[in-house]
């Protein structure tokens, strides 16, 4: 009779550890099936929203300016200079954009388009509630008390989006290829426009 009891026992507890690795399989399966729907998702959204416009270097192709895929989505080149700057460029009337589409000169002084690669130097080491609040509130580096992002970056649609795509999109960001890139810092405006010459006598 204990025998069987004993038997019995072990039947059970077999039953139930294979059950339990069943259930943990499941849970396995469906956290990975739900990150790469995240990253479907993210990399749907990343693309059809522009970001390859700004943040991606462009090299010259067979019909012109191209992205650069090998750099994508590191923002401005590092080792890049731009051309020299007229007095009062920016604030004359006209915004200025680099050849790649990385640097904008405007009222607002420079902007150089951010590394938003997986990468150290990119968004890597960034929270999904500092990538939030990038979007949501316009905050450099995501962090409360900074400055707020220059144009041309679009935060105040981004700010729209829903927390499962910006939870999407930060997904995707953070499967891309690292690419080591320290972008410049944000330069404040050059000043005012020179005054219009003189009237010839």
């Amino acid at each position: 009779m204990k025998k069987i009891i004993f038997m019995g026992s072990v039947v059970s507890l077999a039953i139930w550890v294979l059950s339990c690795n069943q259930e943990s399989a499941k849970e396995q399966t469906a956290a990975t099936v739900s990150k790469d729907s995240l990253i479907k998702r993210g990399d749907y959204l990343v693309t059809t929203m522009g970001c390859d416009d700004c943040h991606t270097p462009k090299k010259m192709g067979p019909a012109g300016p191209e992205a650069d895929m090998a750099a994508r989505l590191s923002g401005h080149p590092a080792g890049s200079i731009l051309p020299p700057r007229k007095p009062g460029a920016g604030t004359d009337g006209w915004v200025l954009f680099n050849m790649s589409q990385t640097a904008t000169v405007g009222p607002w002084g420079v902007s150089y388009s951010a590394n938003i690669t997986s990468d150290s130097t990119g968004i890597g080491m960034w929270s999904e509630e500092q990538f939030s609040n990038a979007l949501r509130k316009g905050k450099w580096k995501g962090l409360d008390g900074a400055r707020e992002l220059m144009p041309p970056m679009p935060w105040p649609n981004y700010a729209r989006l829903s927390d499962e795509d910006l939870k999407a999109m930060y997904t995707y960001l953070m499967s891309t290829k690292p690419v080591k890139n320290i972008v410049p810092a944000w330069e404040p405006p050059a000043g005012p426009p020179p005054p219009p010459p003189a009237a010839a006598q």
